[in-house]
């Protein structure tokens, strides 16, 4: 029973700290919309965390093929990318503020649901506990 308490803590522990990471780096591309030659970065980590919440594990690159695999949810984290494709201004910068802005609350809106739900797992288990020895 503990397992599951802390394993959907982690979860949230990490969705947490991806969508803060998403703030620096949306952060980062708004502060520098006007720097010659800078590219956008993003966080990759959503779509690796849902294949977890669906599948139970990750499938992770093995860098060798006698590793293990490892797939639990301490064995991911968020990655840092750029965008060097794409350029539609002189500077070849590719950042695009009004995108920015959406990006950035879009992401407020999501760090704010995961303290949420977060704050409510963490009532159902003190109630539990409280409940428990009655």
């Amino acid at each position: 029973m503990l397992n599951k308490v802390n394993k959907n803590i982690n979860v949230y522990q990490k969705a947490l700290n991806a969508s803060w990471l998403r703030n620096t780096a949306i952060s980062n591309n708004i502060a520098n919309v006007n720097t010659p030659g800078y590219k956008r970065q993003d966080v990759k980590f959503d779509s690796v965390l849902k294949d977890y919440i669906n599948n139970g594990s990750i499938e992770l690159m093995k860098t060798h093929p006698k590793h293990f695999p490892n797939s639990t949810i301490e064995s991911i984290d968020p990655t840092v990318t750029r965008e060097l494709g794409t350029s539609f201004r002189k500077d070849r910068n590719n950042v695009n503020i009004d995108v920015e802005m959406a990006e950035l609350a879009k992401n407020a809106i999501k760090f704010n649901a995961l303290t949420l739900q977060l704050s409510n797992h963490l009532k159902r288990i003190k109630t539990a506990i409280s409940q428990g020895g009655k």
